[in-house]
């Protein structure tokens, strides 16, 4: 990356990824960077409206959506929604989310957002609330069955697929999968290795999980993938630089692990590093 920082958003959009605010050396940022997957390059882009961090991004009808977050130094909960139009290079702001939340995670099913999870004035939340763009309007759905912050969500069959994440200052296992369809949740085998502030992608309905923190004096390199139909977990090659606080996106197959701390706390990388799967 350009530019060396730490909890960051990231997502996709026709063979690009943005990776957006996060915390610098010096402080957060608002600052946007393109990375250009076949071109093998990076550009800046146009800033978010505010500088934040701990937010969430998705990409629904070939817009980007950047989702919550924190402000400021007392980390104040955001329930900002920012849709950036890469064409215009430009920001507008939507409609606020319900609940002001930030270390949430977001996946999109049949063009709606999905925020989920999350923490707000130290209180980890277990808060679905559903965004359609079509719409510029936001509906509750069924809670998450086990609140929780830093964590990640990914999409494979129209479910969506949550994994471990943080409470209070834990670590948990679960694995609590949503069907938008039927607005319930149900359980899947835990993951091997319970961890906080990671990334997650699927590759041809493969999912992977990868990094972290919290309960050990490193952050975490394993990269454990989630077969959804044999509900079982498998190891796969660690991470070259265990980070946490990072994007991971999938583009072609291959998954990008672009930025994120290499220690625990404040630590800040511009690493950008490519797994493919077997």
């Amino acid at each position: 990356m350009l530019t060396a920082r730490t909890e960051v958003a990231g997502a996709p959009l026709a063979g690009k990824i943005y990776i957006v605010g996060g915390v610098l050396a010096d402080g957060e940022t608002g600052r946007v960077e393109e990375y250009d997957v076949a071109a093998n390059t990076w550009r800046p882009r146009a800033p978010l409206p505010r500088e934040l961090h701990h937010a969430a991004a998705a990409i629904a009808a070939g817009r980007l959506y950047v989702v919550g977050g924190f402000a400021g130094p007392q980390w104040t909960p955001l329930n900002t929604l920012f849709e950036y139009d890469p064409a215009a290079d430009r920001w507008r702001s939507r409609a606020p989310m319900p609940t002001a939340r930030g270390a949430l995670t977001v996946a999109v099913v049949d063009g709606r957002l999905y925020a989920l999870g999350g923490e707000a004035s130290g209180q980890s939340l277990g808060a679905n609330e559903m965004y359609d763009p079509t719409q510029d309007a936001w509906v509750r759905r069924a809670p998450m069955p086990t609140a929780r912050n830093h964590l990640g969500a990914v999409t494979v069959d129209g479910q969506i697929y949550t994994f471990a994440g943080r409470v209070r200052s834990s670590n948990v296992a679960v694995t609590e999968i949503y069907d938008p369809r039927a607005d319930a949740w149900r359980s899947a085998a835990p993951i091997p290795t319970p961890r906080s502030g990671y990334g997650a992608a699927a590759v041809g309905g493969r999912i992977f999980v990868m990094g972290g923190e919290i309960g050990r004096p490193g952050t975490y390199p394993e990269n454990e993938e989630f077969n959804s139909r044999a509900n079982t977990w498998t190891a796969r090659a660690p991470m070259r630089t265990p980070r946490h606080g990072l994007a991971v996106v999938a583009v072609d197959d291959r998954i990008y692990a672009i930025s994120g701390g290499p220690e625990p706390g404040f630590a800040f990388s511009r690493a950008n590093e490519v797994y493919v799967p077997e």
